[in-house]
């Protein structure tokens, strides 16, 4: 699993009331391209609470992809608007994910 950022400090049942009153944890995409090689990956894993802006914490990512996603021959340009809407989107939202690994370890 990829690191979690944002929990720091908090219980279970501080993150569960959280995630009732709204929070929830996302993964922000990229894509690097160089010439033939196309790099997809996705960011660490964001706690982004009600009052957090989602749209800065993905800004990064997406820019990243919108510079260096690119470039790669053929398929840069097509790889490269997949994690731009998903990031201007919110991100992927694996809450439920999160919260059912978070339960198993206690």
């Amino acid at each position: 699993m990829a690191r979690i950022l944002g929990v720091d400090g908090l219980t279970l049942q501080d993150v569960e009331q959280e995630v009732a009153a709204g929070a929830r944890f996302v993964q922000f995409q990229y894509c690097i391209s160089v010439i033939l090689m196309i790099f997809r990956r996705g960011s660490n894993i964001y706690f982004v609470r009600v009052d957090d802006s989602v749209l800065a914490r993905s800004l990064g990512f997406t820019l990243v992809s919108l510079v260096l996603g690119w470039w790669g021959i053929p398929w840069g340009p097509i790889y490269t608007v997949e994690p731009v809407v998903s990031n201007l989107g919110g991100g992927k939202d694996i809450t439920a994910d999160v919260l059912g690994q978070l339960r198993q370890r206690g």
